[in-house]
């Protein structure tokens, strides 16, 4: 299955993500994200077996619950709260893929956890980040250029305060790949 670790925004900010989504209205080429599965991601993980078989080399789901369970653990960080402000861009304002909002107040907690995530699930032989961490709500995925200067006018331009929110869980989630987007499941969740 394909999972990753997140913190979950609540529903409450869903219509504050889809406003700032709206930011972007008329950006051909934009693929937005649905705002009532708005989240961080903190650890993308690829493919997990659900469960041990000779043949596979993934790590089980029952391996990436216990790394998660020492991950957080590894951290200690209790529950905090997080602002998710601004607008950015992945990998650059050159060439877009990526359009989302930031978290300011938070970050550092958000790092701590992702770090944490990241040296228990890389023992397990998941791949390791090639690029910094940046805490960030992904709002809109780039499929082709068509509308490439009205998104890097809106981020430059523009500097919206989406809203706050409190993390006191990490979220292992399964994500299922379906033509109308992603489906997600929570499959473990993880205390702070």
């Amino acid at each position: 299955m394909r999972a990753f670790f997140a913190a979950d925004l609540p529903a409450d900010l869903a219509d504050s993500v889809a406003d700032a989504q709206a930011a972007f209205e008329g950006a051909d080429g934009l693929r937005f994200v649905d705002p009532e599965q708005a989240h961080v991601t903190l650890k993308f993980l690829g493919e997990i077996g659900e469960d041990q078989t000779e043949a596979s080399t993934e790590p089980t789901l029952d391996d990436v619950i216990a790394a998660g369970e020492r991950a957080v653990e590894t951290a200690d960080v209790g529950p905090f709260e997080c602002a998710v402000r601004g607008f950015g861009v992945f990998p650059s304002l050159d060439y877009i893929s990526v359009v989302w909002a930031g978290v300011d107040a938070g970050s550092a907690e958000l790092t701590a956890l992702h770090e944490a995530l990241e040296a228990e699930t890389t023992q397990l032989g998941v791949d390791s980040e090639e690029h910094d961490f940046t805490p960030h709500v992904t709002l809109a995925r780039m499929n082709d250029a068509r509308g490439k200067e009205l998104v890097r006018e809106t981020v430059r331009e523009r500097d919206p305060d989406i809203g706050r929110f409190a993390v006191d869980d990490v979220r292992l989630v399964k994500s299922a790949l379906t033509s109308d987007g992603p489906e997600y499941e929570t499959v473990a969740s993880f205390g702070l």
